[in-house]
């Protein structure tokens, strides 16, 4: 008599999807009730469980998939995706995790999918790091990609910029139906020379805004000429107080918008411009722009608190594009400052890009707090440009209470880093309602 053995490849494929979301739903239990968060393990035991639950499941969805990737704007741009097409009648299944991992979006599948493996969507909008979204594409092929851009974030992990655009060149030549890229990234804008039968349509810039947001190459060459770029399809052409102008296949559209900074209504083109190729000629316009102007500050990204009556800025910073964007987008004056920089795993080790930045615009006013693990390397780097500051403390915690403290009743901004941020909010939430990651 033979006996029955399944290896961990076989047995979710017997079980079904309804024993994938079993074990995967045990395992979150598991996760939570020894005090993880359990928004990845999850995922990670139904992935070697059932390696085509993802699969299975995504290609269920009538209108497909959209994955968002690229170095800096990804949270933030998938938010506004999501919600432009809540916006246009969709049901729109995300990442709400906040866990751009492939397991990740195993473990928020989990969260919503029914036992049949059915989830209650019309369309799936991705946020995915560069690195797994290469293994994302090639077991479920997306119908669109909007790739945002290439900058020198975490070195320590990728290597250099050329190995993430080759990245983000594998997610297009893996997209069935059609791409959205920066034309202003020239390594973003070169991806189309690759392309097949893929549609290629392109967000961008005015020629007079070109210079406030560099590409990783400008640092060193300045913009390109307008020669170089192709037409695009929604153009963000002058950034006014509290929002922006763009043109929107031909016609001027200007609107307000809730999120902060220069670089999120950047984004509001990317995102326009991916949701305009997915519905195409059905898409709503005056509707799009109305849940654009709408569209909430995601997670830690430009969100606006209020800390003991007054205001305070959280500015997430990652690399010398984002750090310049993040300065030049709030004025420095009447504002107490702080900057907190982090070298974790999430933040990454490399913290030599600081001194791509310039801070000369915080010289008038100084800066009030220095902190965080690398608190002392800031600290130098502002020395150098000859910005004078308060303190330097590198636990947060105390760091916090000091800043507040020592500043009553100003208008505060805070430029941290990933870790740093997360490690904020968590203090902030003893002085006002954060909301939960």
């Amino acid at each position: 008599m033979s006996r029955l053995s399944f290896s961990p490849r076989t047995l979710g494929t017997a079980l079904g999807s309804a024993g994938s979301v079993l074990i995967g739903r045990a395992a979150r239990t598991v996760t939570k009730l020894r005090g993880g968060g359990g928004s990845a393990f999850p995922g990670l035991v139904v992935e070697k469980l059932d390696p085509h639950f993802l699969a299975r499941t995504l290609h269920r969805l009538p209108r497909g998939v959209i994955v968002v990737s690229g170095t800096n704007g990804k949270t933030t741009t998938t938010k506004m995706v999501v919600e432009l097409l809540q916006g246009q009648g969709l049901k729109v299944f995300t990442n709400r995790s906040g866990s751009n991992f492939t397991r990740g979006v195993v473990a928020s599948i989990l969260e919503e999918v029914k036992l049949s493996g059915k989830l209650d969507a019309d369309i799936a909008v991705l946020e995915l790091d560069e690195a797994h979204a290469v293994h994302f594409v090639k077991a479920v092929r997306p119908n669109h990609s909007l790739l945002l851009n290439v900058m020198r974030d975490q070195l320590d992990r990728f290597g250099e910029i050329d190995t993430t655009a080759g990245m983000l060149r594998t997610i297009a030549q893996h997209t069935v139906e059609a791409v959205v890229l920066n034309r202003e990234d020239p390594r973003v804008r070169a991806i189309a020379e690759t392309l097949g039968a893929q549609r290629v349509d392109y967000f961008g810039l005015s020629e007079s805004l070109r210079g406030h947001f560099p590409s990783d190459d400008d640092f060193h060459s300045g913009p390109a000429t307008a020669a170089d770029h192709p037409h695009a399809d929604v153009v963000l052409e002058e950034l006014i107080e509290g929002g922006g102008r763009f043109t929107v296949d031909g016609e001027s559209v200007t609107t307000s918008l809730t999120v902060n900074g220069a670089y999120n209504t950047f984004n509001a083109a990317a995102a326009m411009a991916v949701v305009r190729q997915a519905l195409g000629d059905t898409v709503d316009a005056p509707a799009l722009i109305d849940s654009l102007s709408k569209v909430s500050p995601a997670f830690g990204r430009g969100e606006s608190l209020t800390v003991q009556g007054r205001p305070l800025d959280l500015v997430l910073v990652k690399n010398p594009s984002g750090f310049r964007l993040g300065l030049s987008s709030f004025p420095a004056g009447g504002v107490a400052t702080m900057i907190a920089i982090n070298d974790n795993y999430a933040d990454g080790r490399d913290m030599s890009w600081l001194w791509d930045v310039e801070f000369a615009s915080l010289a008038e006013e100084g800066v009030r707090m220095i902190s965080g693990v690398r608190a002392y390397d800031m600290a130098l780097r502002l020395k150098y440009d000859e910005v004078d500051f308060d303190a330097v403390e590198p636990d947060l915690s105390l760091a916090l209470t000091r800043f507040l403290e020592e500043n009553p009743g100003k208008p505060a901004r805070i430029f941290c880093t990933y870790t740093a941020m997360l490690g904020l909010r968590k203090r902030l939430g003893a002085y006002t309602e954060v909301e939960a990651f």
